[in-house]
């Protein structure tokens, strides 16, 4: 790599790790730019993963102070997330990547869509859970095996899993949004770092790559929970729609 290419792959990371700690996505501006200077696809693939999992870190920890509070909601939740992140990265090495072609689309489609008619959805789940109770702090009965499934999804694509996650969380869960943002980076932080230890024990990687995607999206981490915690939520339903939708336009070209 030349000196140009090394500044470019480590400002990509920057990048990636911002996006991934407000949203989710941060895979769409690395893994472009890899294979924009000739790695090749599986090599970036699995190099881009391990380097983004100390930018997810970086992120949860920059929102450490919104985590208060939801220690036992993390745990049982992040226990879907590990489940489903292991299911995920199995998946990858058995099945063709063709088999999930048409159902990613939908799925990040999906999770636009209730993250900008969340508070609606999440007024009329409150309705009827208040009518048997009202709302456990981990969220109805359905959140668990929701985060379950994004993990799956998570560990087998990654792209936009921050999407579904939130989505899932708005909906299911009563809090605000900057809190479920923080539930968010700690339970795609699982995922990912089931799937990079997958891959550093099946795939080849470059560990040259990966260490500078790693410094980038560290410090991309920090600048993306300092510029999140400052949008309101509308503003933030918005980010997550425009990333999502970006993401869709970009596996469907």
């Amino acid at each position: 790599m030349s000196p140009l290419e090394m500044l470019l792959i480590t400002l990509a990371g920057v990048a990636a790790g911002t996006i991934n700690t407000v949203v989710g996505s941060g895979t769409l501006i690395t893994f472009p730019t890899l294979l924009a200077f000739g790695v090749p696809p599986v090599t970036a693939n699995v190099s881009n993963n391990v380097g983004l999992v100390p930018g997810n870190v970086s992120g949860a920890i920059g929102y450490r102070r919104e985590l208060v509070g939801q220690r036992s909601r993390v745990i049982r939740l992040g226990v879907a997330s590990l489940l489903g992140g292991t299911v995920g990265a199995l998946l990858l090495l058995v099945l063709p990547s063709s088999a999930f072609d048409a159902i990613v689309p939908a799925l990040i489609a999906l999770g636009v869509v209730l993250v900008i008619f969340g508070p609606r959805i999440q007024r009329s789940v409150a309705a009827r859970a208040e009518s048997r109770g009202g709302i456990p702090d981990h969220g109805v009965w359905w959140v668990w095996p929701a985060v379950a499934a994004a993990g799956v999804y998570g560990g087998y694509f990654g792209a936009a899993q921050g999407v579904l996650l939130m989505a899932v969380l708005g909906i299911g869960v009563a809090d605000t949004m900057q809190r479920h943002t923080a539930t968010k980076n700690v339970l795609a932080l699982i995922v990912n770092l089931v799937a990079a230890l997958v891959f550093i024990a099946v795939a080849d990687i470059d560990w040259a790559i990966a260490g500078l995607i790693a410094l980038g999206s560290v410090v991309g981490g920090q600048i993306g929970a300092t510029v999140g915690r400052r949008l309101s939520p509308t503003l933030m339903r918005g980010v997550i729609a425009v990333v999502g939708i970006t993401a869709l336009v970009v596996l469907l070209v």
